[in-house]
């Protein structure tokens, strides 16, 4: 702080107190108080109020005047004005002059803090000014003490004074004659001037006073009945009269009308006030917002009605003006009896209470700079016309202004479509958004001109670079420190607030995108804005606003970038702290800034030495003159002889480096489908300038959450953790696991119970996995008892639960889990008829064959030997098995393993966490469906299962021994597996044929071959 001045040390501790006494927070180090004067300070230095504007606060004095008139205070209305004058025109400490810019800002304070002066009850209480008292010492007598003095010879004459040749000079009598501005007079004129002297009394001090008074008096031609002006009787400055004597002779019926005589000088006088945003003018009227030009109003040089066709063409400027300056006045001082933009004050009988959000101050800034510039060529001119240097006339003049006029006439066209015309009732996203929209649309129409409009394209441009200054600053702030700041709801993207950052839910349900669907009005009038057409500028209640068109390409990283900066900032753990960000965020630029300064750079680098543009310029003049030829000749095969065209056609195509390959070629192809060759200027200039920044800045924020999750946060171990326990990739654990259950199965005992299944999964996770112990649980969900009509049903409604903490459940949701726990109920009801298939030995089907021998009836003995019927058993599992252990190795090889690898590839590779989520969304869409569990393939499932079942029916058949079931059960078990066979083989095999699902050829191969084995 050694380089501060005193003024910014007193400015630092004054701000410290204002914080302190309004926040009650008394510890400076606090966080909150750091963040609110880094706050205050942003205020101080880079507010966006404009200086005091003393015609208002004047306007305002007026108003409270009348007002007390209308109330009949005559006392206070009387006070209030001789006070305001007063202390208007009193000096103020540290203050040169009167009526400066303090003395209207600190009654600007006053009417601000005023409530009511009218309703208030006021009496003004005398005011004793204290008197100097007089000092009744003699200098003069002490300072002469000892001199001798030297009074001459008449001591007693008195002093000579100047006072009676001043009172002399008071009675001399002036003359003046009050002409206005004198124009070509002639000496007639002048003789007869001289009988017209007025004598005026006057104090003069030089002899030429009165001969300048008399050239620079101008004539009150605003008066009623004024004085007519003396001007030359040569037939060229007397066109009026002639043709109205015209007119009064062929005319039987016209009846000549009194009229106010003006010069030329003061018609563009005045044309220059009305430009400036003067309202009390004499030939132009303001009327309900419109300006009108008065009928009685003629020079002595033009016919009346071409007067009036060049004053309505100035008129209709002068609305554009005093439109848009009317929109920066609500602006810049909304408090002052505001409108919705687009009204008049008459029109709209409720005042706006909201502020203007922030693109509108600085759409309105942008407008303001714009202004000035032009008020200054106004005031260039003024100074010339009261120079009279040279000849300044009413068309020198348009034709000087015409090309403000011109831009003035497209700014108006842009605030009518941007701003006038959206209903008061929008929402301030989509008065914002639709602005922005308006301009970015007006750039590239007026582009798509070409070389004749560049000023225009110019003057948009800075429009629109200053207009979304706040709109960068709000992306600039969430993308850098993660938090949208956007206090009057002004960006597309809004913050849901009820959903705080540490919920599950957060990446989905935090942001709103508002975005409405486009229509083609708002264009097309651009583009008769563009061509100079004058269409019309009626609003339309069924047009509907968009989103900025900006923002569309990087639109989706601005999110993401946001969102992950937020989610960092809130992550607690070290890696994401930085100590020294506070110095880092003094030195880092901002976005807007950088755009500026990679636009300047563009803008640099298409500057070149004079030699280097010399060449170049006659090298594309060649190249021209080359292009020309050849798109002449191709024209002129579709017989049009247009040479102008060919020029255009030719400048079209000229910086496309393919132009000699597709017009010097027999075959003329011109693909205009994509973007226009002259509209792509500005959106270039975007691409380079402003999205690498936030391509940047994205791939920063994502890059550093995504090494926080993995790192910090273990989210690749806990993707890995869902893969070994739901999907059954720690085969030995959850072996452990589901064996216990298949076992109290077999022996006929319960195993639904919570306690046994908890105690079994916690025993054999805990053994190798033991981080994961506390994470994992199992329940049992109720299901309905007629979907266990199966035996393969029975393991219906077990769930298996992982407990996966913030931020990783953002990943790992309760919706995964659940497409998780479908995979995991398969290959149990998998592992279960494999186990069971498996757990059969042949000793329990032989020892029970032979104890049947002996007693076995000859009625049956003649049907089918028993060793026949072993026989036939043992071929039936051996079939089951092959089945079952093609459809296993199918779905834990082809489906989990490798799509597990691309998974983990993918993961790898992925750059922000919404492409993380889709590709675990993806992943698990894909083992969802290959695993055959979508809705449009559940007939396969169904026969599967139908396998499935059968094989627990052929175990519980082969454990219950020889004789405990009939022959036929074996002649219906080998026929429906026989059907579902042959009917999963055909299905599978039409379909890897078809080429729809290439995943199932090794099923389907395997299945085939163990079908022909049948």
């Amino acid at each position: 702080m050694a380089h501060w001045s005193r003024f910014e040390k007193e400015l630092e501790l004054e701000t410290r107190r204002l914080i302190s006494h309004f926040t009650s927070i008394q510890d400076e180090e606090d966080q909150n108080f750091q963040m609110t004067l880094k706050f205050a300070w942003s205020n101080f230095k880079f507010h966006s109020f404009l200086d005091v504007n003393r015609h208002n606060v004047q306007r305002s004095i007026n108003g409270i005047h009348e007002k007390l008139m209308v109330h009949s205070d005559l006392s206070k209305a009387e006070s209030w004005l001789r006070l305001t004058e007063e202390f208007l025109s009193s000096p103020l400490p540290n203050t040169e002059g009167t009526k400066s810019d303090v003395h209207y800002s600190v009654v600007a304070l006053l009417l601000h803090l005023s409530d009511s002066p009218s309703n208030t009850n006021y009496c003004e209480r005398p005011r004793l000014k204290e008197t100097e008292k007089e000092d009744e010492f003699d200098w003069a007598k002490y300072l002469m003490e000892g001199e001798d003095i030297d009074t001459g010879p008449f001591p007693d004459t008195p002093e000579w004074s100047e006072d009676e040749s001043e009172e002399e000079d008071r009675q001399q009598p002036l003359s003046r004659e009050d002409s206005g501005i004198q124009v070509d007079r002639t000496p007639q004129e002048d003789h007869e001037q001289n009988d017209k002297t007025v004598q005026v009394t006057w104090t003069v001090g030089e002899p030429d006073s009165r001969a300048w008074l008399e050239q620079h008096i101008v004539t009150s031609y605003w008066v009623p009945n004024s004085p007519r002006f003396p001007h030359s009787l040569h037939l060229h400055s007397n066109l009026y009269n002639v043709w109205d004597q015209h007119l009064y002779n062929t005319g039987p019926l016209y009846l000549p009308e009194e009229k106010s005589f003006v010069t030329e000088t003061q018609v563009i006088r005045e044309t220059l006030w009305l430009f400036s945003g003067v309202k009390k003018l004499f030939i132009f009227q303001h009327n309900d917002g419109k300006v009108t030009v008065r009928n009685d109003v003629v020079v002595t040089h033009l016919t009346n009605n071409c007067l009036r066709s060049v004053l309505e063409h100035i008129a209709a400027y002068g609305q554009a003006v005093s439109r848009l300056q009317k929109f920066i006045d609500e602006v810049t001082d909304h408090s002052a009896e505001p409108c919705p933009p687009g009204l008049n004050s008459s029109s709209s009988s409720k005042k706006s209470s909201d502020p203007p959000f922030r693109t509108y101050q600085a759409f309105v800034w942008a407008l303001y700079k714009y202004f000035t510039s032009f008020k200054e060529e106004l005031n260039t001119i003024e100074k010339d016309v009261i120079a009279k240097d040279e000849t300044v006339t009413l068309s020198s003049v348009l034709e000087r202004l015409s090309p403000h006029l011109a831009q003035i006439t497209m700014l108006h066209r842009v605030f009518c479509i941007g701003v006038a015309d959206v209903p008061p009732g929008m929402p301030h996203v989509l008065r914002a958004s639709h602005l922005l929209n308006t301009l970015y649309k007006a750039i590239i129409e007026y582009d798509s001109v070409g070389e004749a409009s560049e000023q225009s394209v110019a003057l948009l441009f800075s429009l629109w670079v200053e207009t979304v200054r706040p709109y960068l600053e709000i992306v600039d702030e969430w993308i850098v420190h993660g938090h949208l700041f956007d206090p009057a709801k002004e960006f597309i993207i809004q913050r849901n607030k009820d959903v705080p950052v540490n919920h599950r839910d957060f990446w989905y349900a935090t942001y709103t995108l508002y975005s409405v669907s486009e229509t083609v009005e708002s264009e097309e009038r651009l583009s008769d804005a563009a061509s100079g057409s004058s269409g019309g500028e009626q609003a339309s209640s069924s047009r509907q606003h968009t989103m900025v068109s900006f923002l569309k390409p990087v639109l989706k990283q601005i999110i993401m970038a946001g969102k992950s900066m937020q989610l960092l900032r809130n992550l607690d753990c070290k890696e994401t702290e930085q100590p020294d960000g506070s110095s880092r965020d003094a030195e880092r630029k901002s976005l807007y800034t950088l755009f500026l300064e990679s636009v300047q750079t563009r803008l640099r680098h298409g500057e070149e030495s004079p030699t280097n543009t010399v060449t170049k310029q006659q090298a594309t003049k060649k190249s021209l003159i080359k292009m020309q030829s050849i798109v002449a000749r191709h024209l002129e095969l579709d017989d049009i002889h247009d040479p102008l065209l060919a020029i255009n056609f030719a400048r079209l195509y000229l910086e496309q480096n393919d132009f000699h390959e597709k017009f010097s070629g027999g075959n003329v192809i011109l693909d205009r489908s994509s973007e226009s060759v002259t509209c792509q200027t500005f959106e270039l200039t975007l691409r380079s300038c402003l999205y690498p920044h936030i391509e940047r800045r994205y791939i920063e924020c994502c890059g550093n959450l995504m090494r926080t999750l993995k790192k910090v946060y273990r989210l690749l171990g806990y993707l890995q953790a869902m893969r070994n326990y739901f999907l059954l990739e720690a085969g030995d654990t959850m072996y452990d696991f589901y064996t216990a259950i298949f076992d109290k199965v077999l022996e006929k005992e319960s195993w639904q119970q919570l306690a046994f299944l908890n105690v079994q999964l916690q025993e054999a996770v805990g053994q190798r996995h033991p981080e994961d112990s506390n994470r994992l649980s199992i329940f049992l969900e109720t299901i309905d008892p007629a979907r266990k009509k199966q035996p393969v049903n029975n393991l219906d409604g077990l769930t298996l639960s992982y407990k996966v903490p913030w931020p990783v459940d953002i990943v790992i949701s309760s919706e995964c889990q659940k497409i998780y726990n479908q995979v995991f109920l398969l290959l149990l009801q998998i592992k279960w008829a494999k186990y069971s298939l498996d757990t059969l030995r042949f000793s329990d089907l032989t020892v029970a064959a032979k104890t049947q021998e002996g007693g076995q009836s000859e009625e049956s003995t003649a049907k089918e030997p028993i060793n026949q019927q072993i026989h036939r058993m043992f071929l039936l599992r051996v079939k089951l098995m092959h089945f079952v252990n093609s459809l296993h190795n199918y779905i834990m090889t082809r489906i989990l393993h490798s799509t597990g690898l691309e998974f983990q590839h993918q993961v790898q590779e992925a750059k922000d966490l919404d492409q993380l989520i889709k590709i675990h969304y993806r992943y698990l869409s894909t083992i969802h469906d290959r695993c055959l569990l979508r809705e449009k393939v559940s007939f396969v499932k169904e026969a599967i299962m139908k396998v499935l079942n059968l094989v627990l029916i052929f175990s519980d058949r082969w454990q219950a021994g020889f004789g405990a079931w009939k022959i036929e059960s074996i002649d219906k078990m080998e026929s429906d597996f026989k059907n579902c066979h042959m009917f999963l083989g055909t299905i599978l095999n039409k379909a890897v044929c078809r080429g729809s699902f290439p995943h199932l050829e090794s099923l389907a191969l395997s299945l085939m071959a163990g079908f022909e084995q049948c």
